[in-house]
């Protein structure tokens, strides 16, 4: 997901998110433990995305603030 994308939804709508790809992350560890993983770099693109999506709930957290 494009990060301009993400800036333009609410914090709600991005906390769905995150906890929809943390649930993805946790599979991904399940199937890599159990050799079924076909593409192990796929773990770091959902923690990456896990990142951007808290990033960018601390940016509207800070911007309530000021």
């Amino acid at each position: 997901m494009k990060i301009e994308k993400m800036r333009e939804m609410t914090e709600q709508e991005l906390n769905n998110e995150a906890m929809k790809l943390k649930q993805e992350l946790f599979n991904l560890r399940f199937q890599h433990v159990t050799g079924q993983l076909e593409n192990p770099v796929k773990m770091r693109t959902v923690k990456k995305e896990i990142a951007r999506i808290k990033t960018i709930l601390r940016e509207k957290e800070l911007k309530k603030e000021a």
